[in-house]
């Protein structure tokens, strides 16, 4: 049985050796140019440009058809989206099922909902290759993929939310203090899929702490731990030693940016995404 990983590429990789896979980009748009989030985009040069334009940005999602070429030949395919509440992305990905599914009698789709972005969805395609690769059938894998999805979890640091302020992600309101004095928002992918603020910290050093201590009230025991950053290597790898300090035989690992996480994250963010104690 052919399976394949089809995931957009909000998750911040464009390639995902040991299975067959396929990133489906979502675009970054203005009024004058289009970003299209793969191998060739230039995301410090992205951010250059769209810092000197005056005129609207947004994001566009993958469409019907980019989904069905990302599934191409695969007789059981796991298709995983960045959270519904942010894009309609997943809605597409459902629509392509539907299409797929009919146009090939006994092929299957299985739909998934991050509810999340970035490393927490490497977290889901590592452990849907780990089941791919135990010889597990698709609906086996499907069940222990949706359960080991309700302990994965989402950290993040915010330098600027300009972008997701313009773009209606969070409140004009809330985006003016970010930035002013050093301040950091620090806060996590609810359980609904939507970005929660937690804290407002003064400076870098205290929103890595905090990041740090809502792992812990949310189960972290010292499993699996990805990071990822936009243009902040150095603040990605002091989180990533301050959580070894405590945990030293985490399995860890930093990334960073590609576009689309790039245009809201914008430079200095960082996410964490990691198992709890039940995973």
């Amino acid at each position: 049985m052919n399976y394949r990983i089809a995931v957009d590429s909000s998750c911040n990789l464009l390639r995902f050796p040991g299975v067959d896979f396929a990133s489906v980009p979502l675009k970054i748009v203005t009024d004058k140019k289009e970003y299209v989030d793969d191998e060739k985009l230039d995301c410090a040069l992205m951010l250059e440009e769209l810092a000197a334009y005056k005129g609207r940005s947004g994001t566009a999602c993958p469409n019907v058809g980019e989904w069905l070429e990302a599934f191409g030949q695969g007789e059981r395919v796991f298709a995983l989206a960045i959270t519904s509440s942010l894009s309609g992305c997943y809605n597409a990905c459902v629509q392509a099922k539907e299409v797929y599914e009919q146009t090939y009698p006994g092929r299957r789709v299985s739909c998934l909902d991050s509810l999340s972005a970035g490393p927490e969805l490497v977290l889901i395609m590592e452990k849907l290759r780990e089941l791919i690769g135990l010889g597990l059938d698709f609906e086996e894998i499907d069940r222990r993929i949706r359960e080991y999805m309700k302990h994965t979890h989402l950290m993040f640091m915010l330098e600027s939310v300009d972008n997701l302020a313009k773009n209606g992600r969070i409140s004009p309101l809330a985006a003016k203090t970010v930035g002013v004095l050093g301040i950091r928002i620090m806060g996590r992918a609810s359980d609904e899929g939507t970005l929660e603020q937690l804290h407002k910290c003064r400076g870098q050093a205290k929103a890595l702490q905090a990041i740090v201590r809502e792992m812990e009230v949310h189960g972290y025991a010292g499993g699996k731990l990805r990071i990822a950053h936009c243009f902040n290597d150095s603040g990605a790898k002091e989180l990533q030693n301050m959580i070894k300090g405590s945990w030293p035989q985490t399995d860890s690992s930093i990334m960073p940016f590609t576009g689309l996480c790039t245009f809201y994250g914008e430079k200095g963010c960082i996410m964490a995404a990691f198992e709890d104690g039940e995973a």
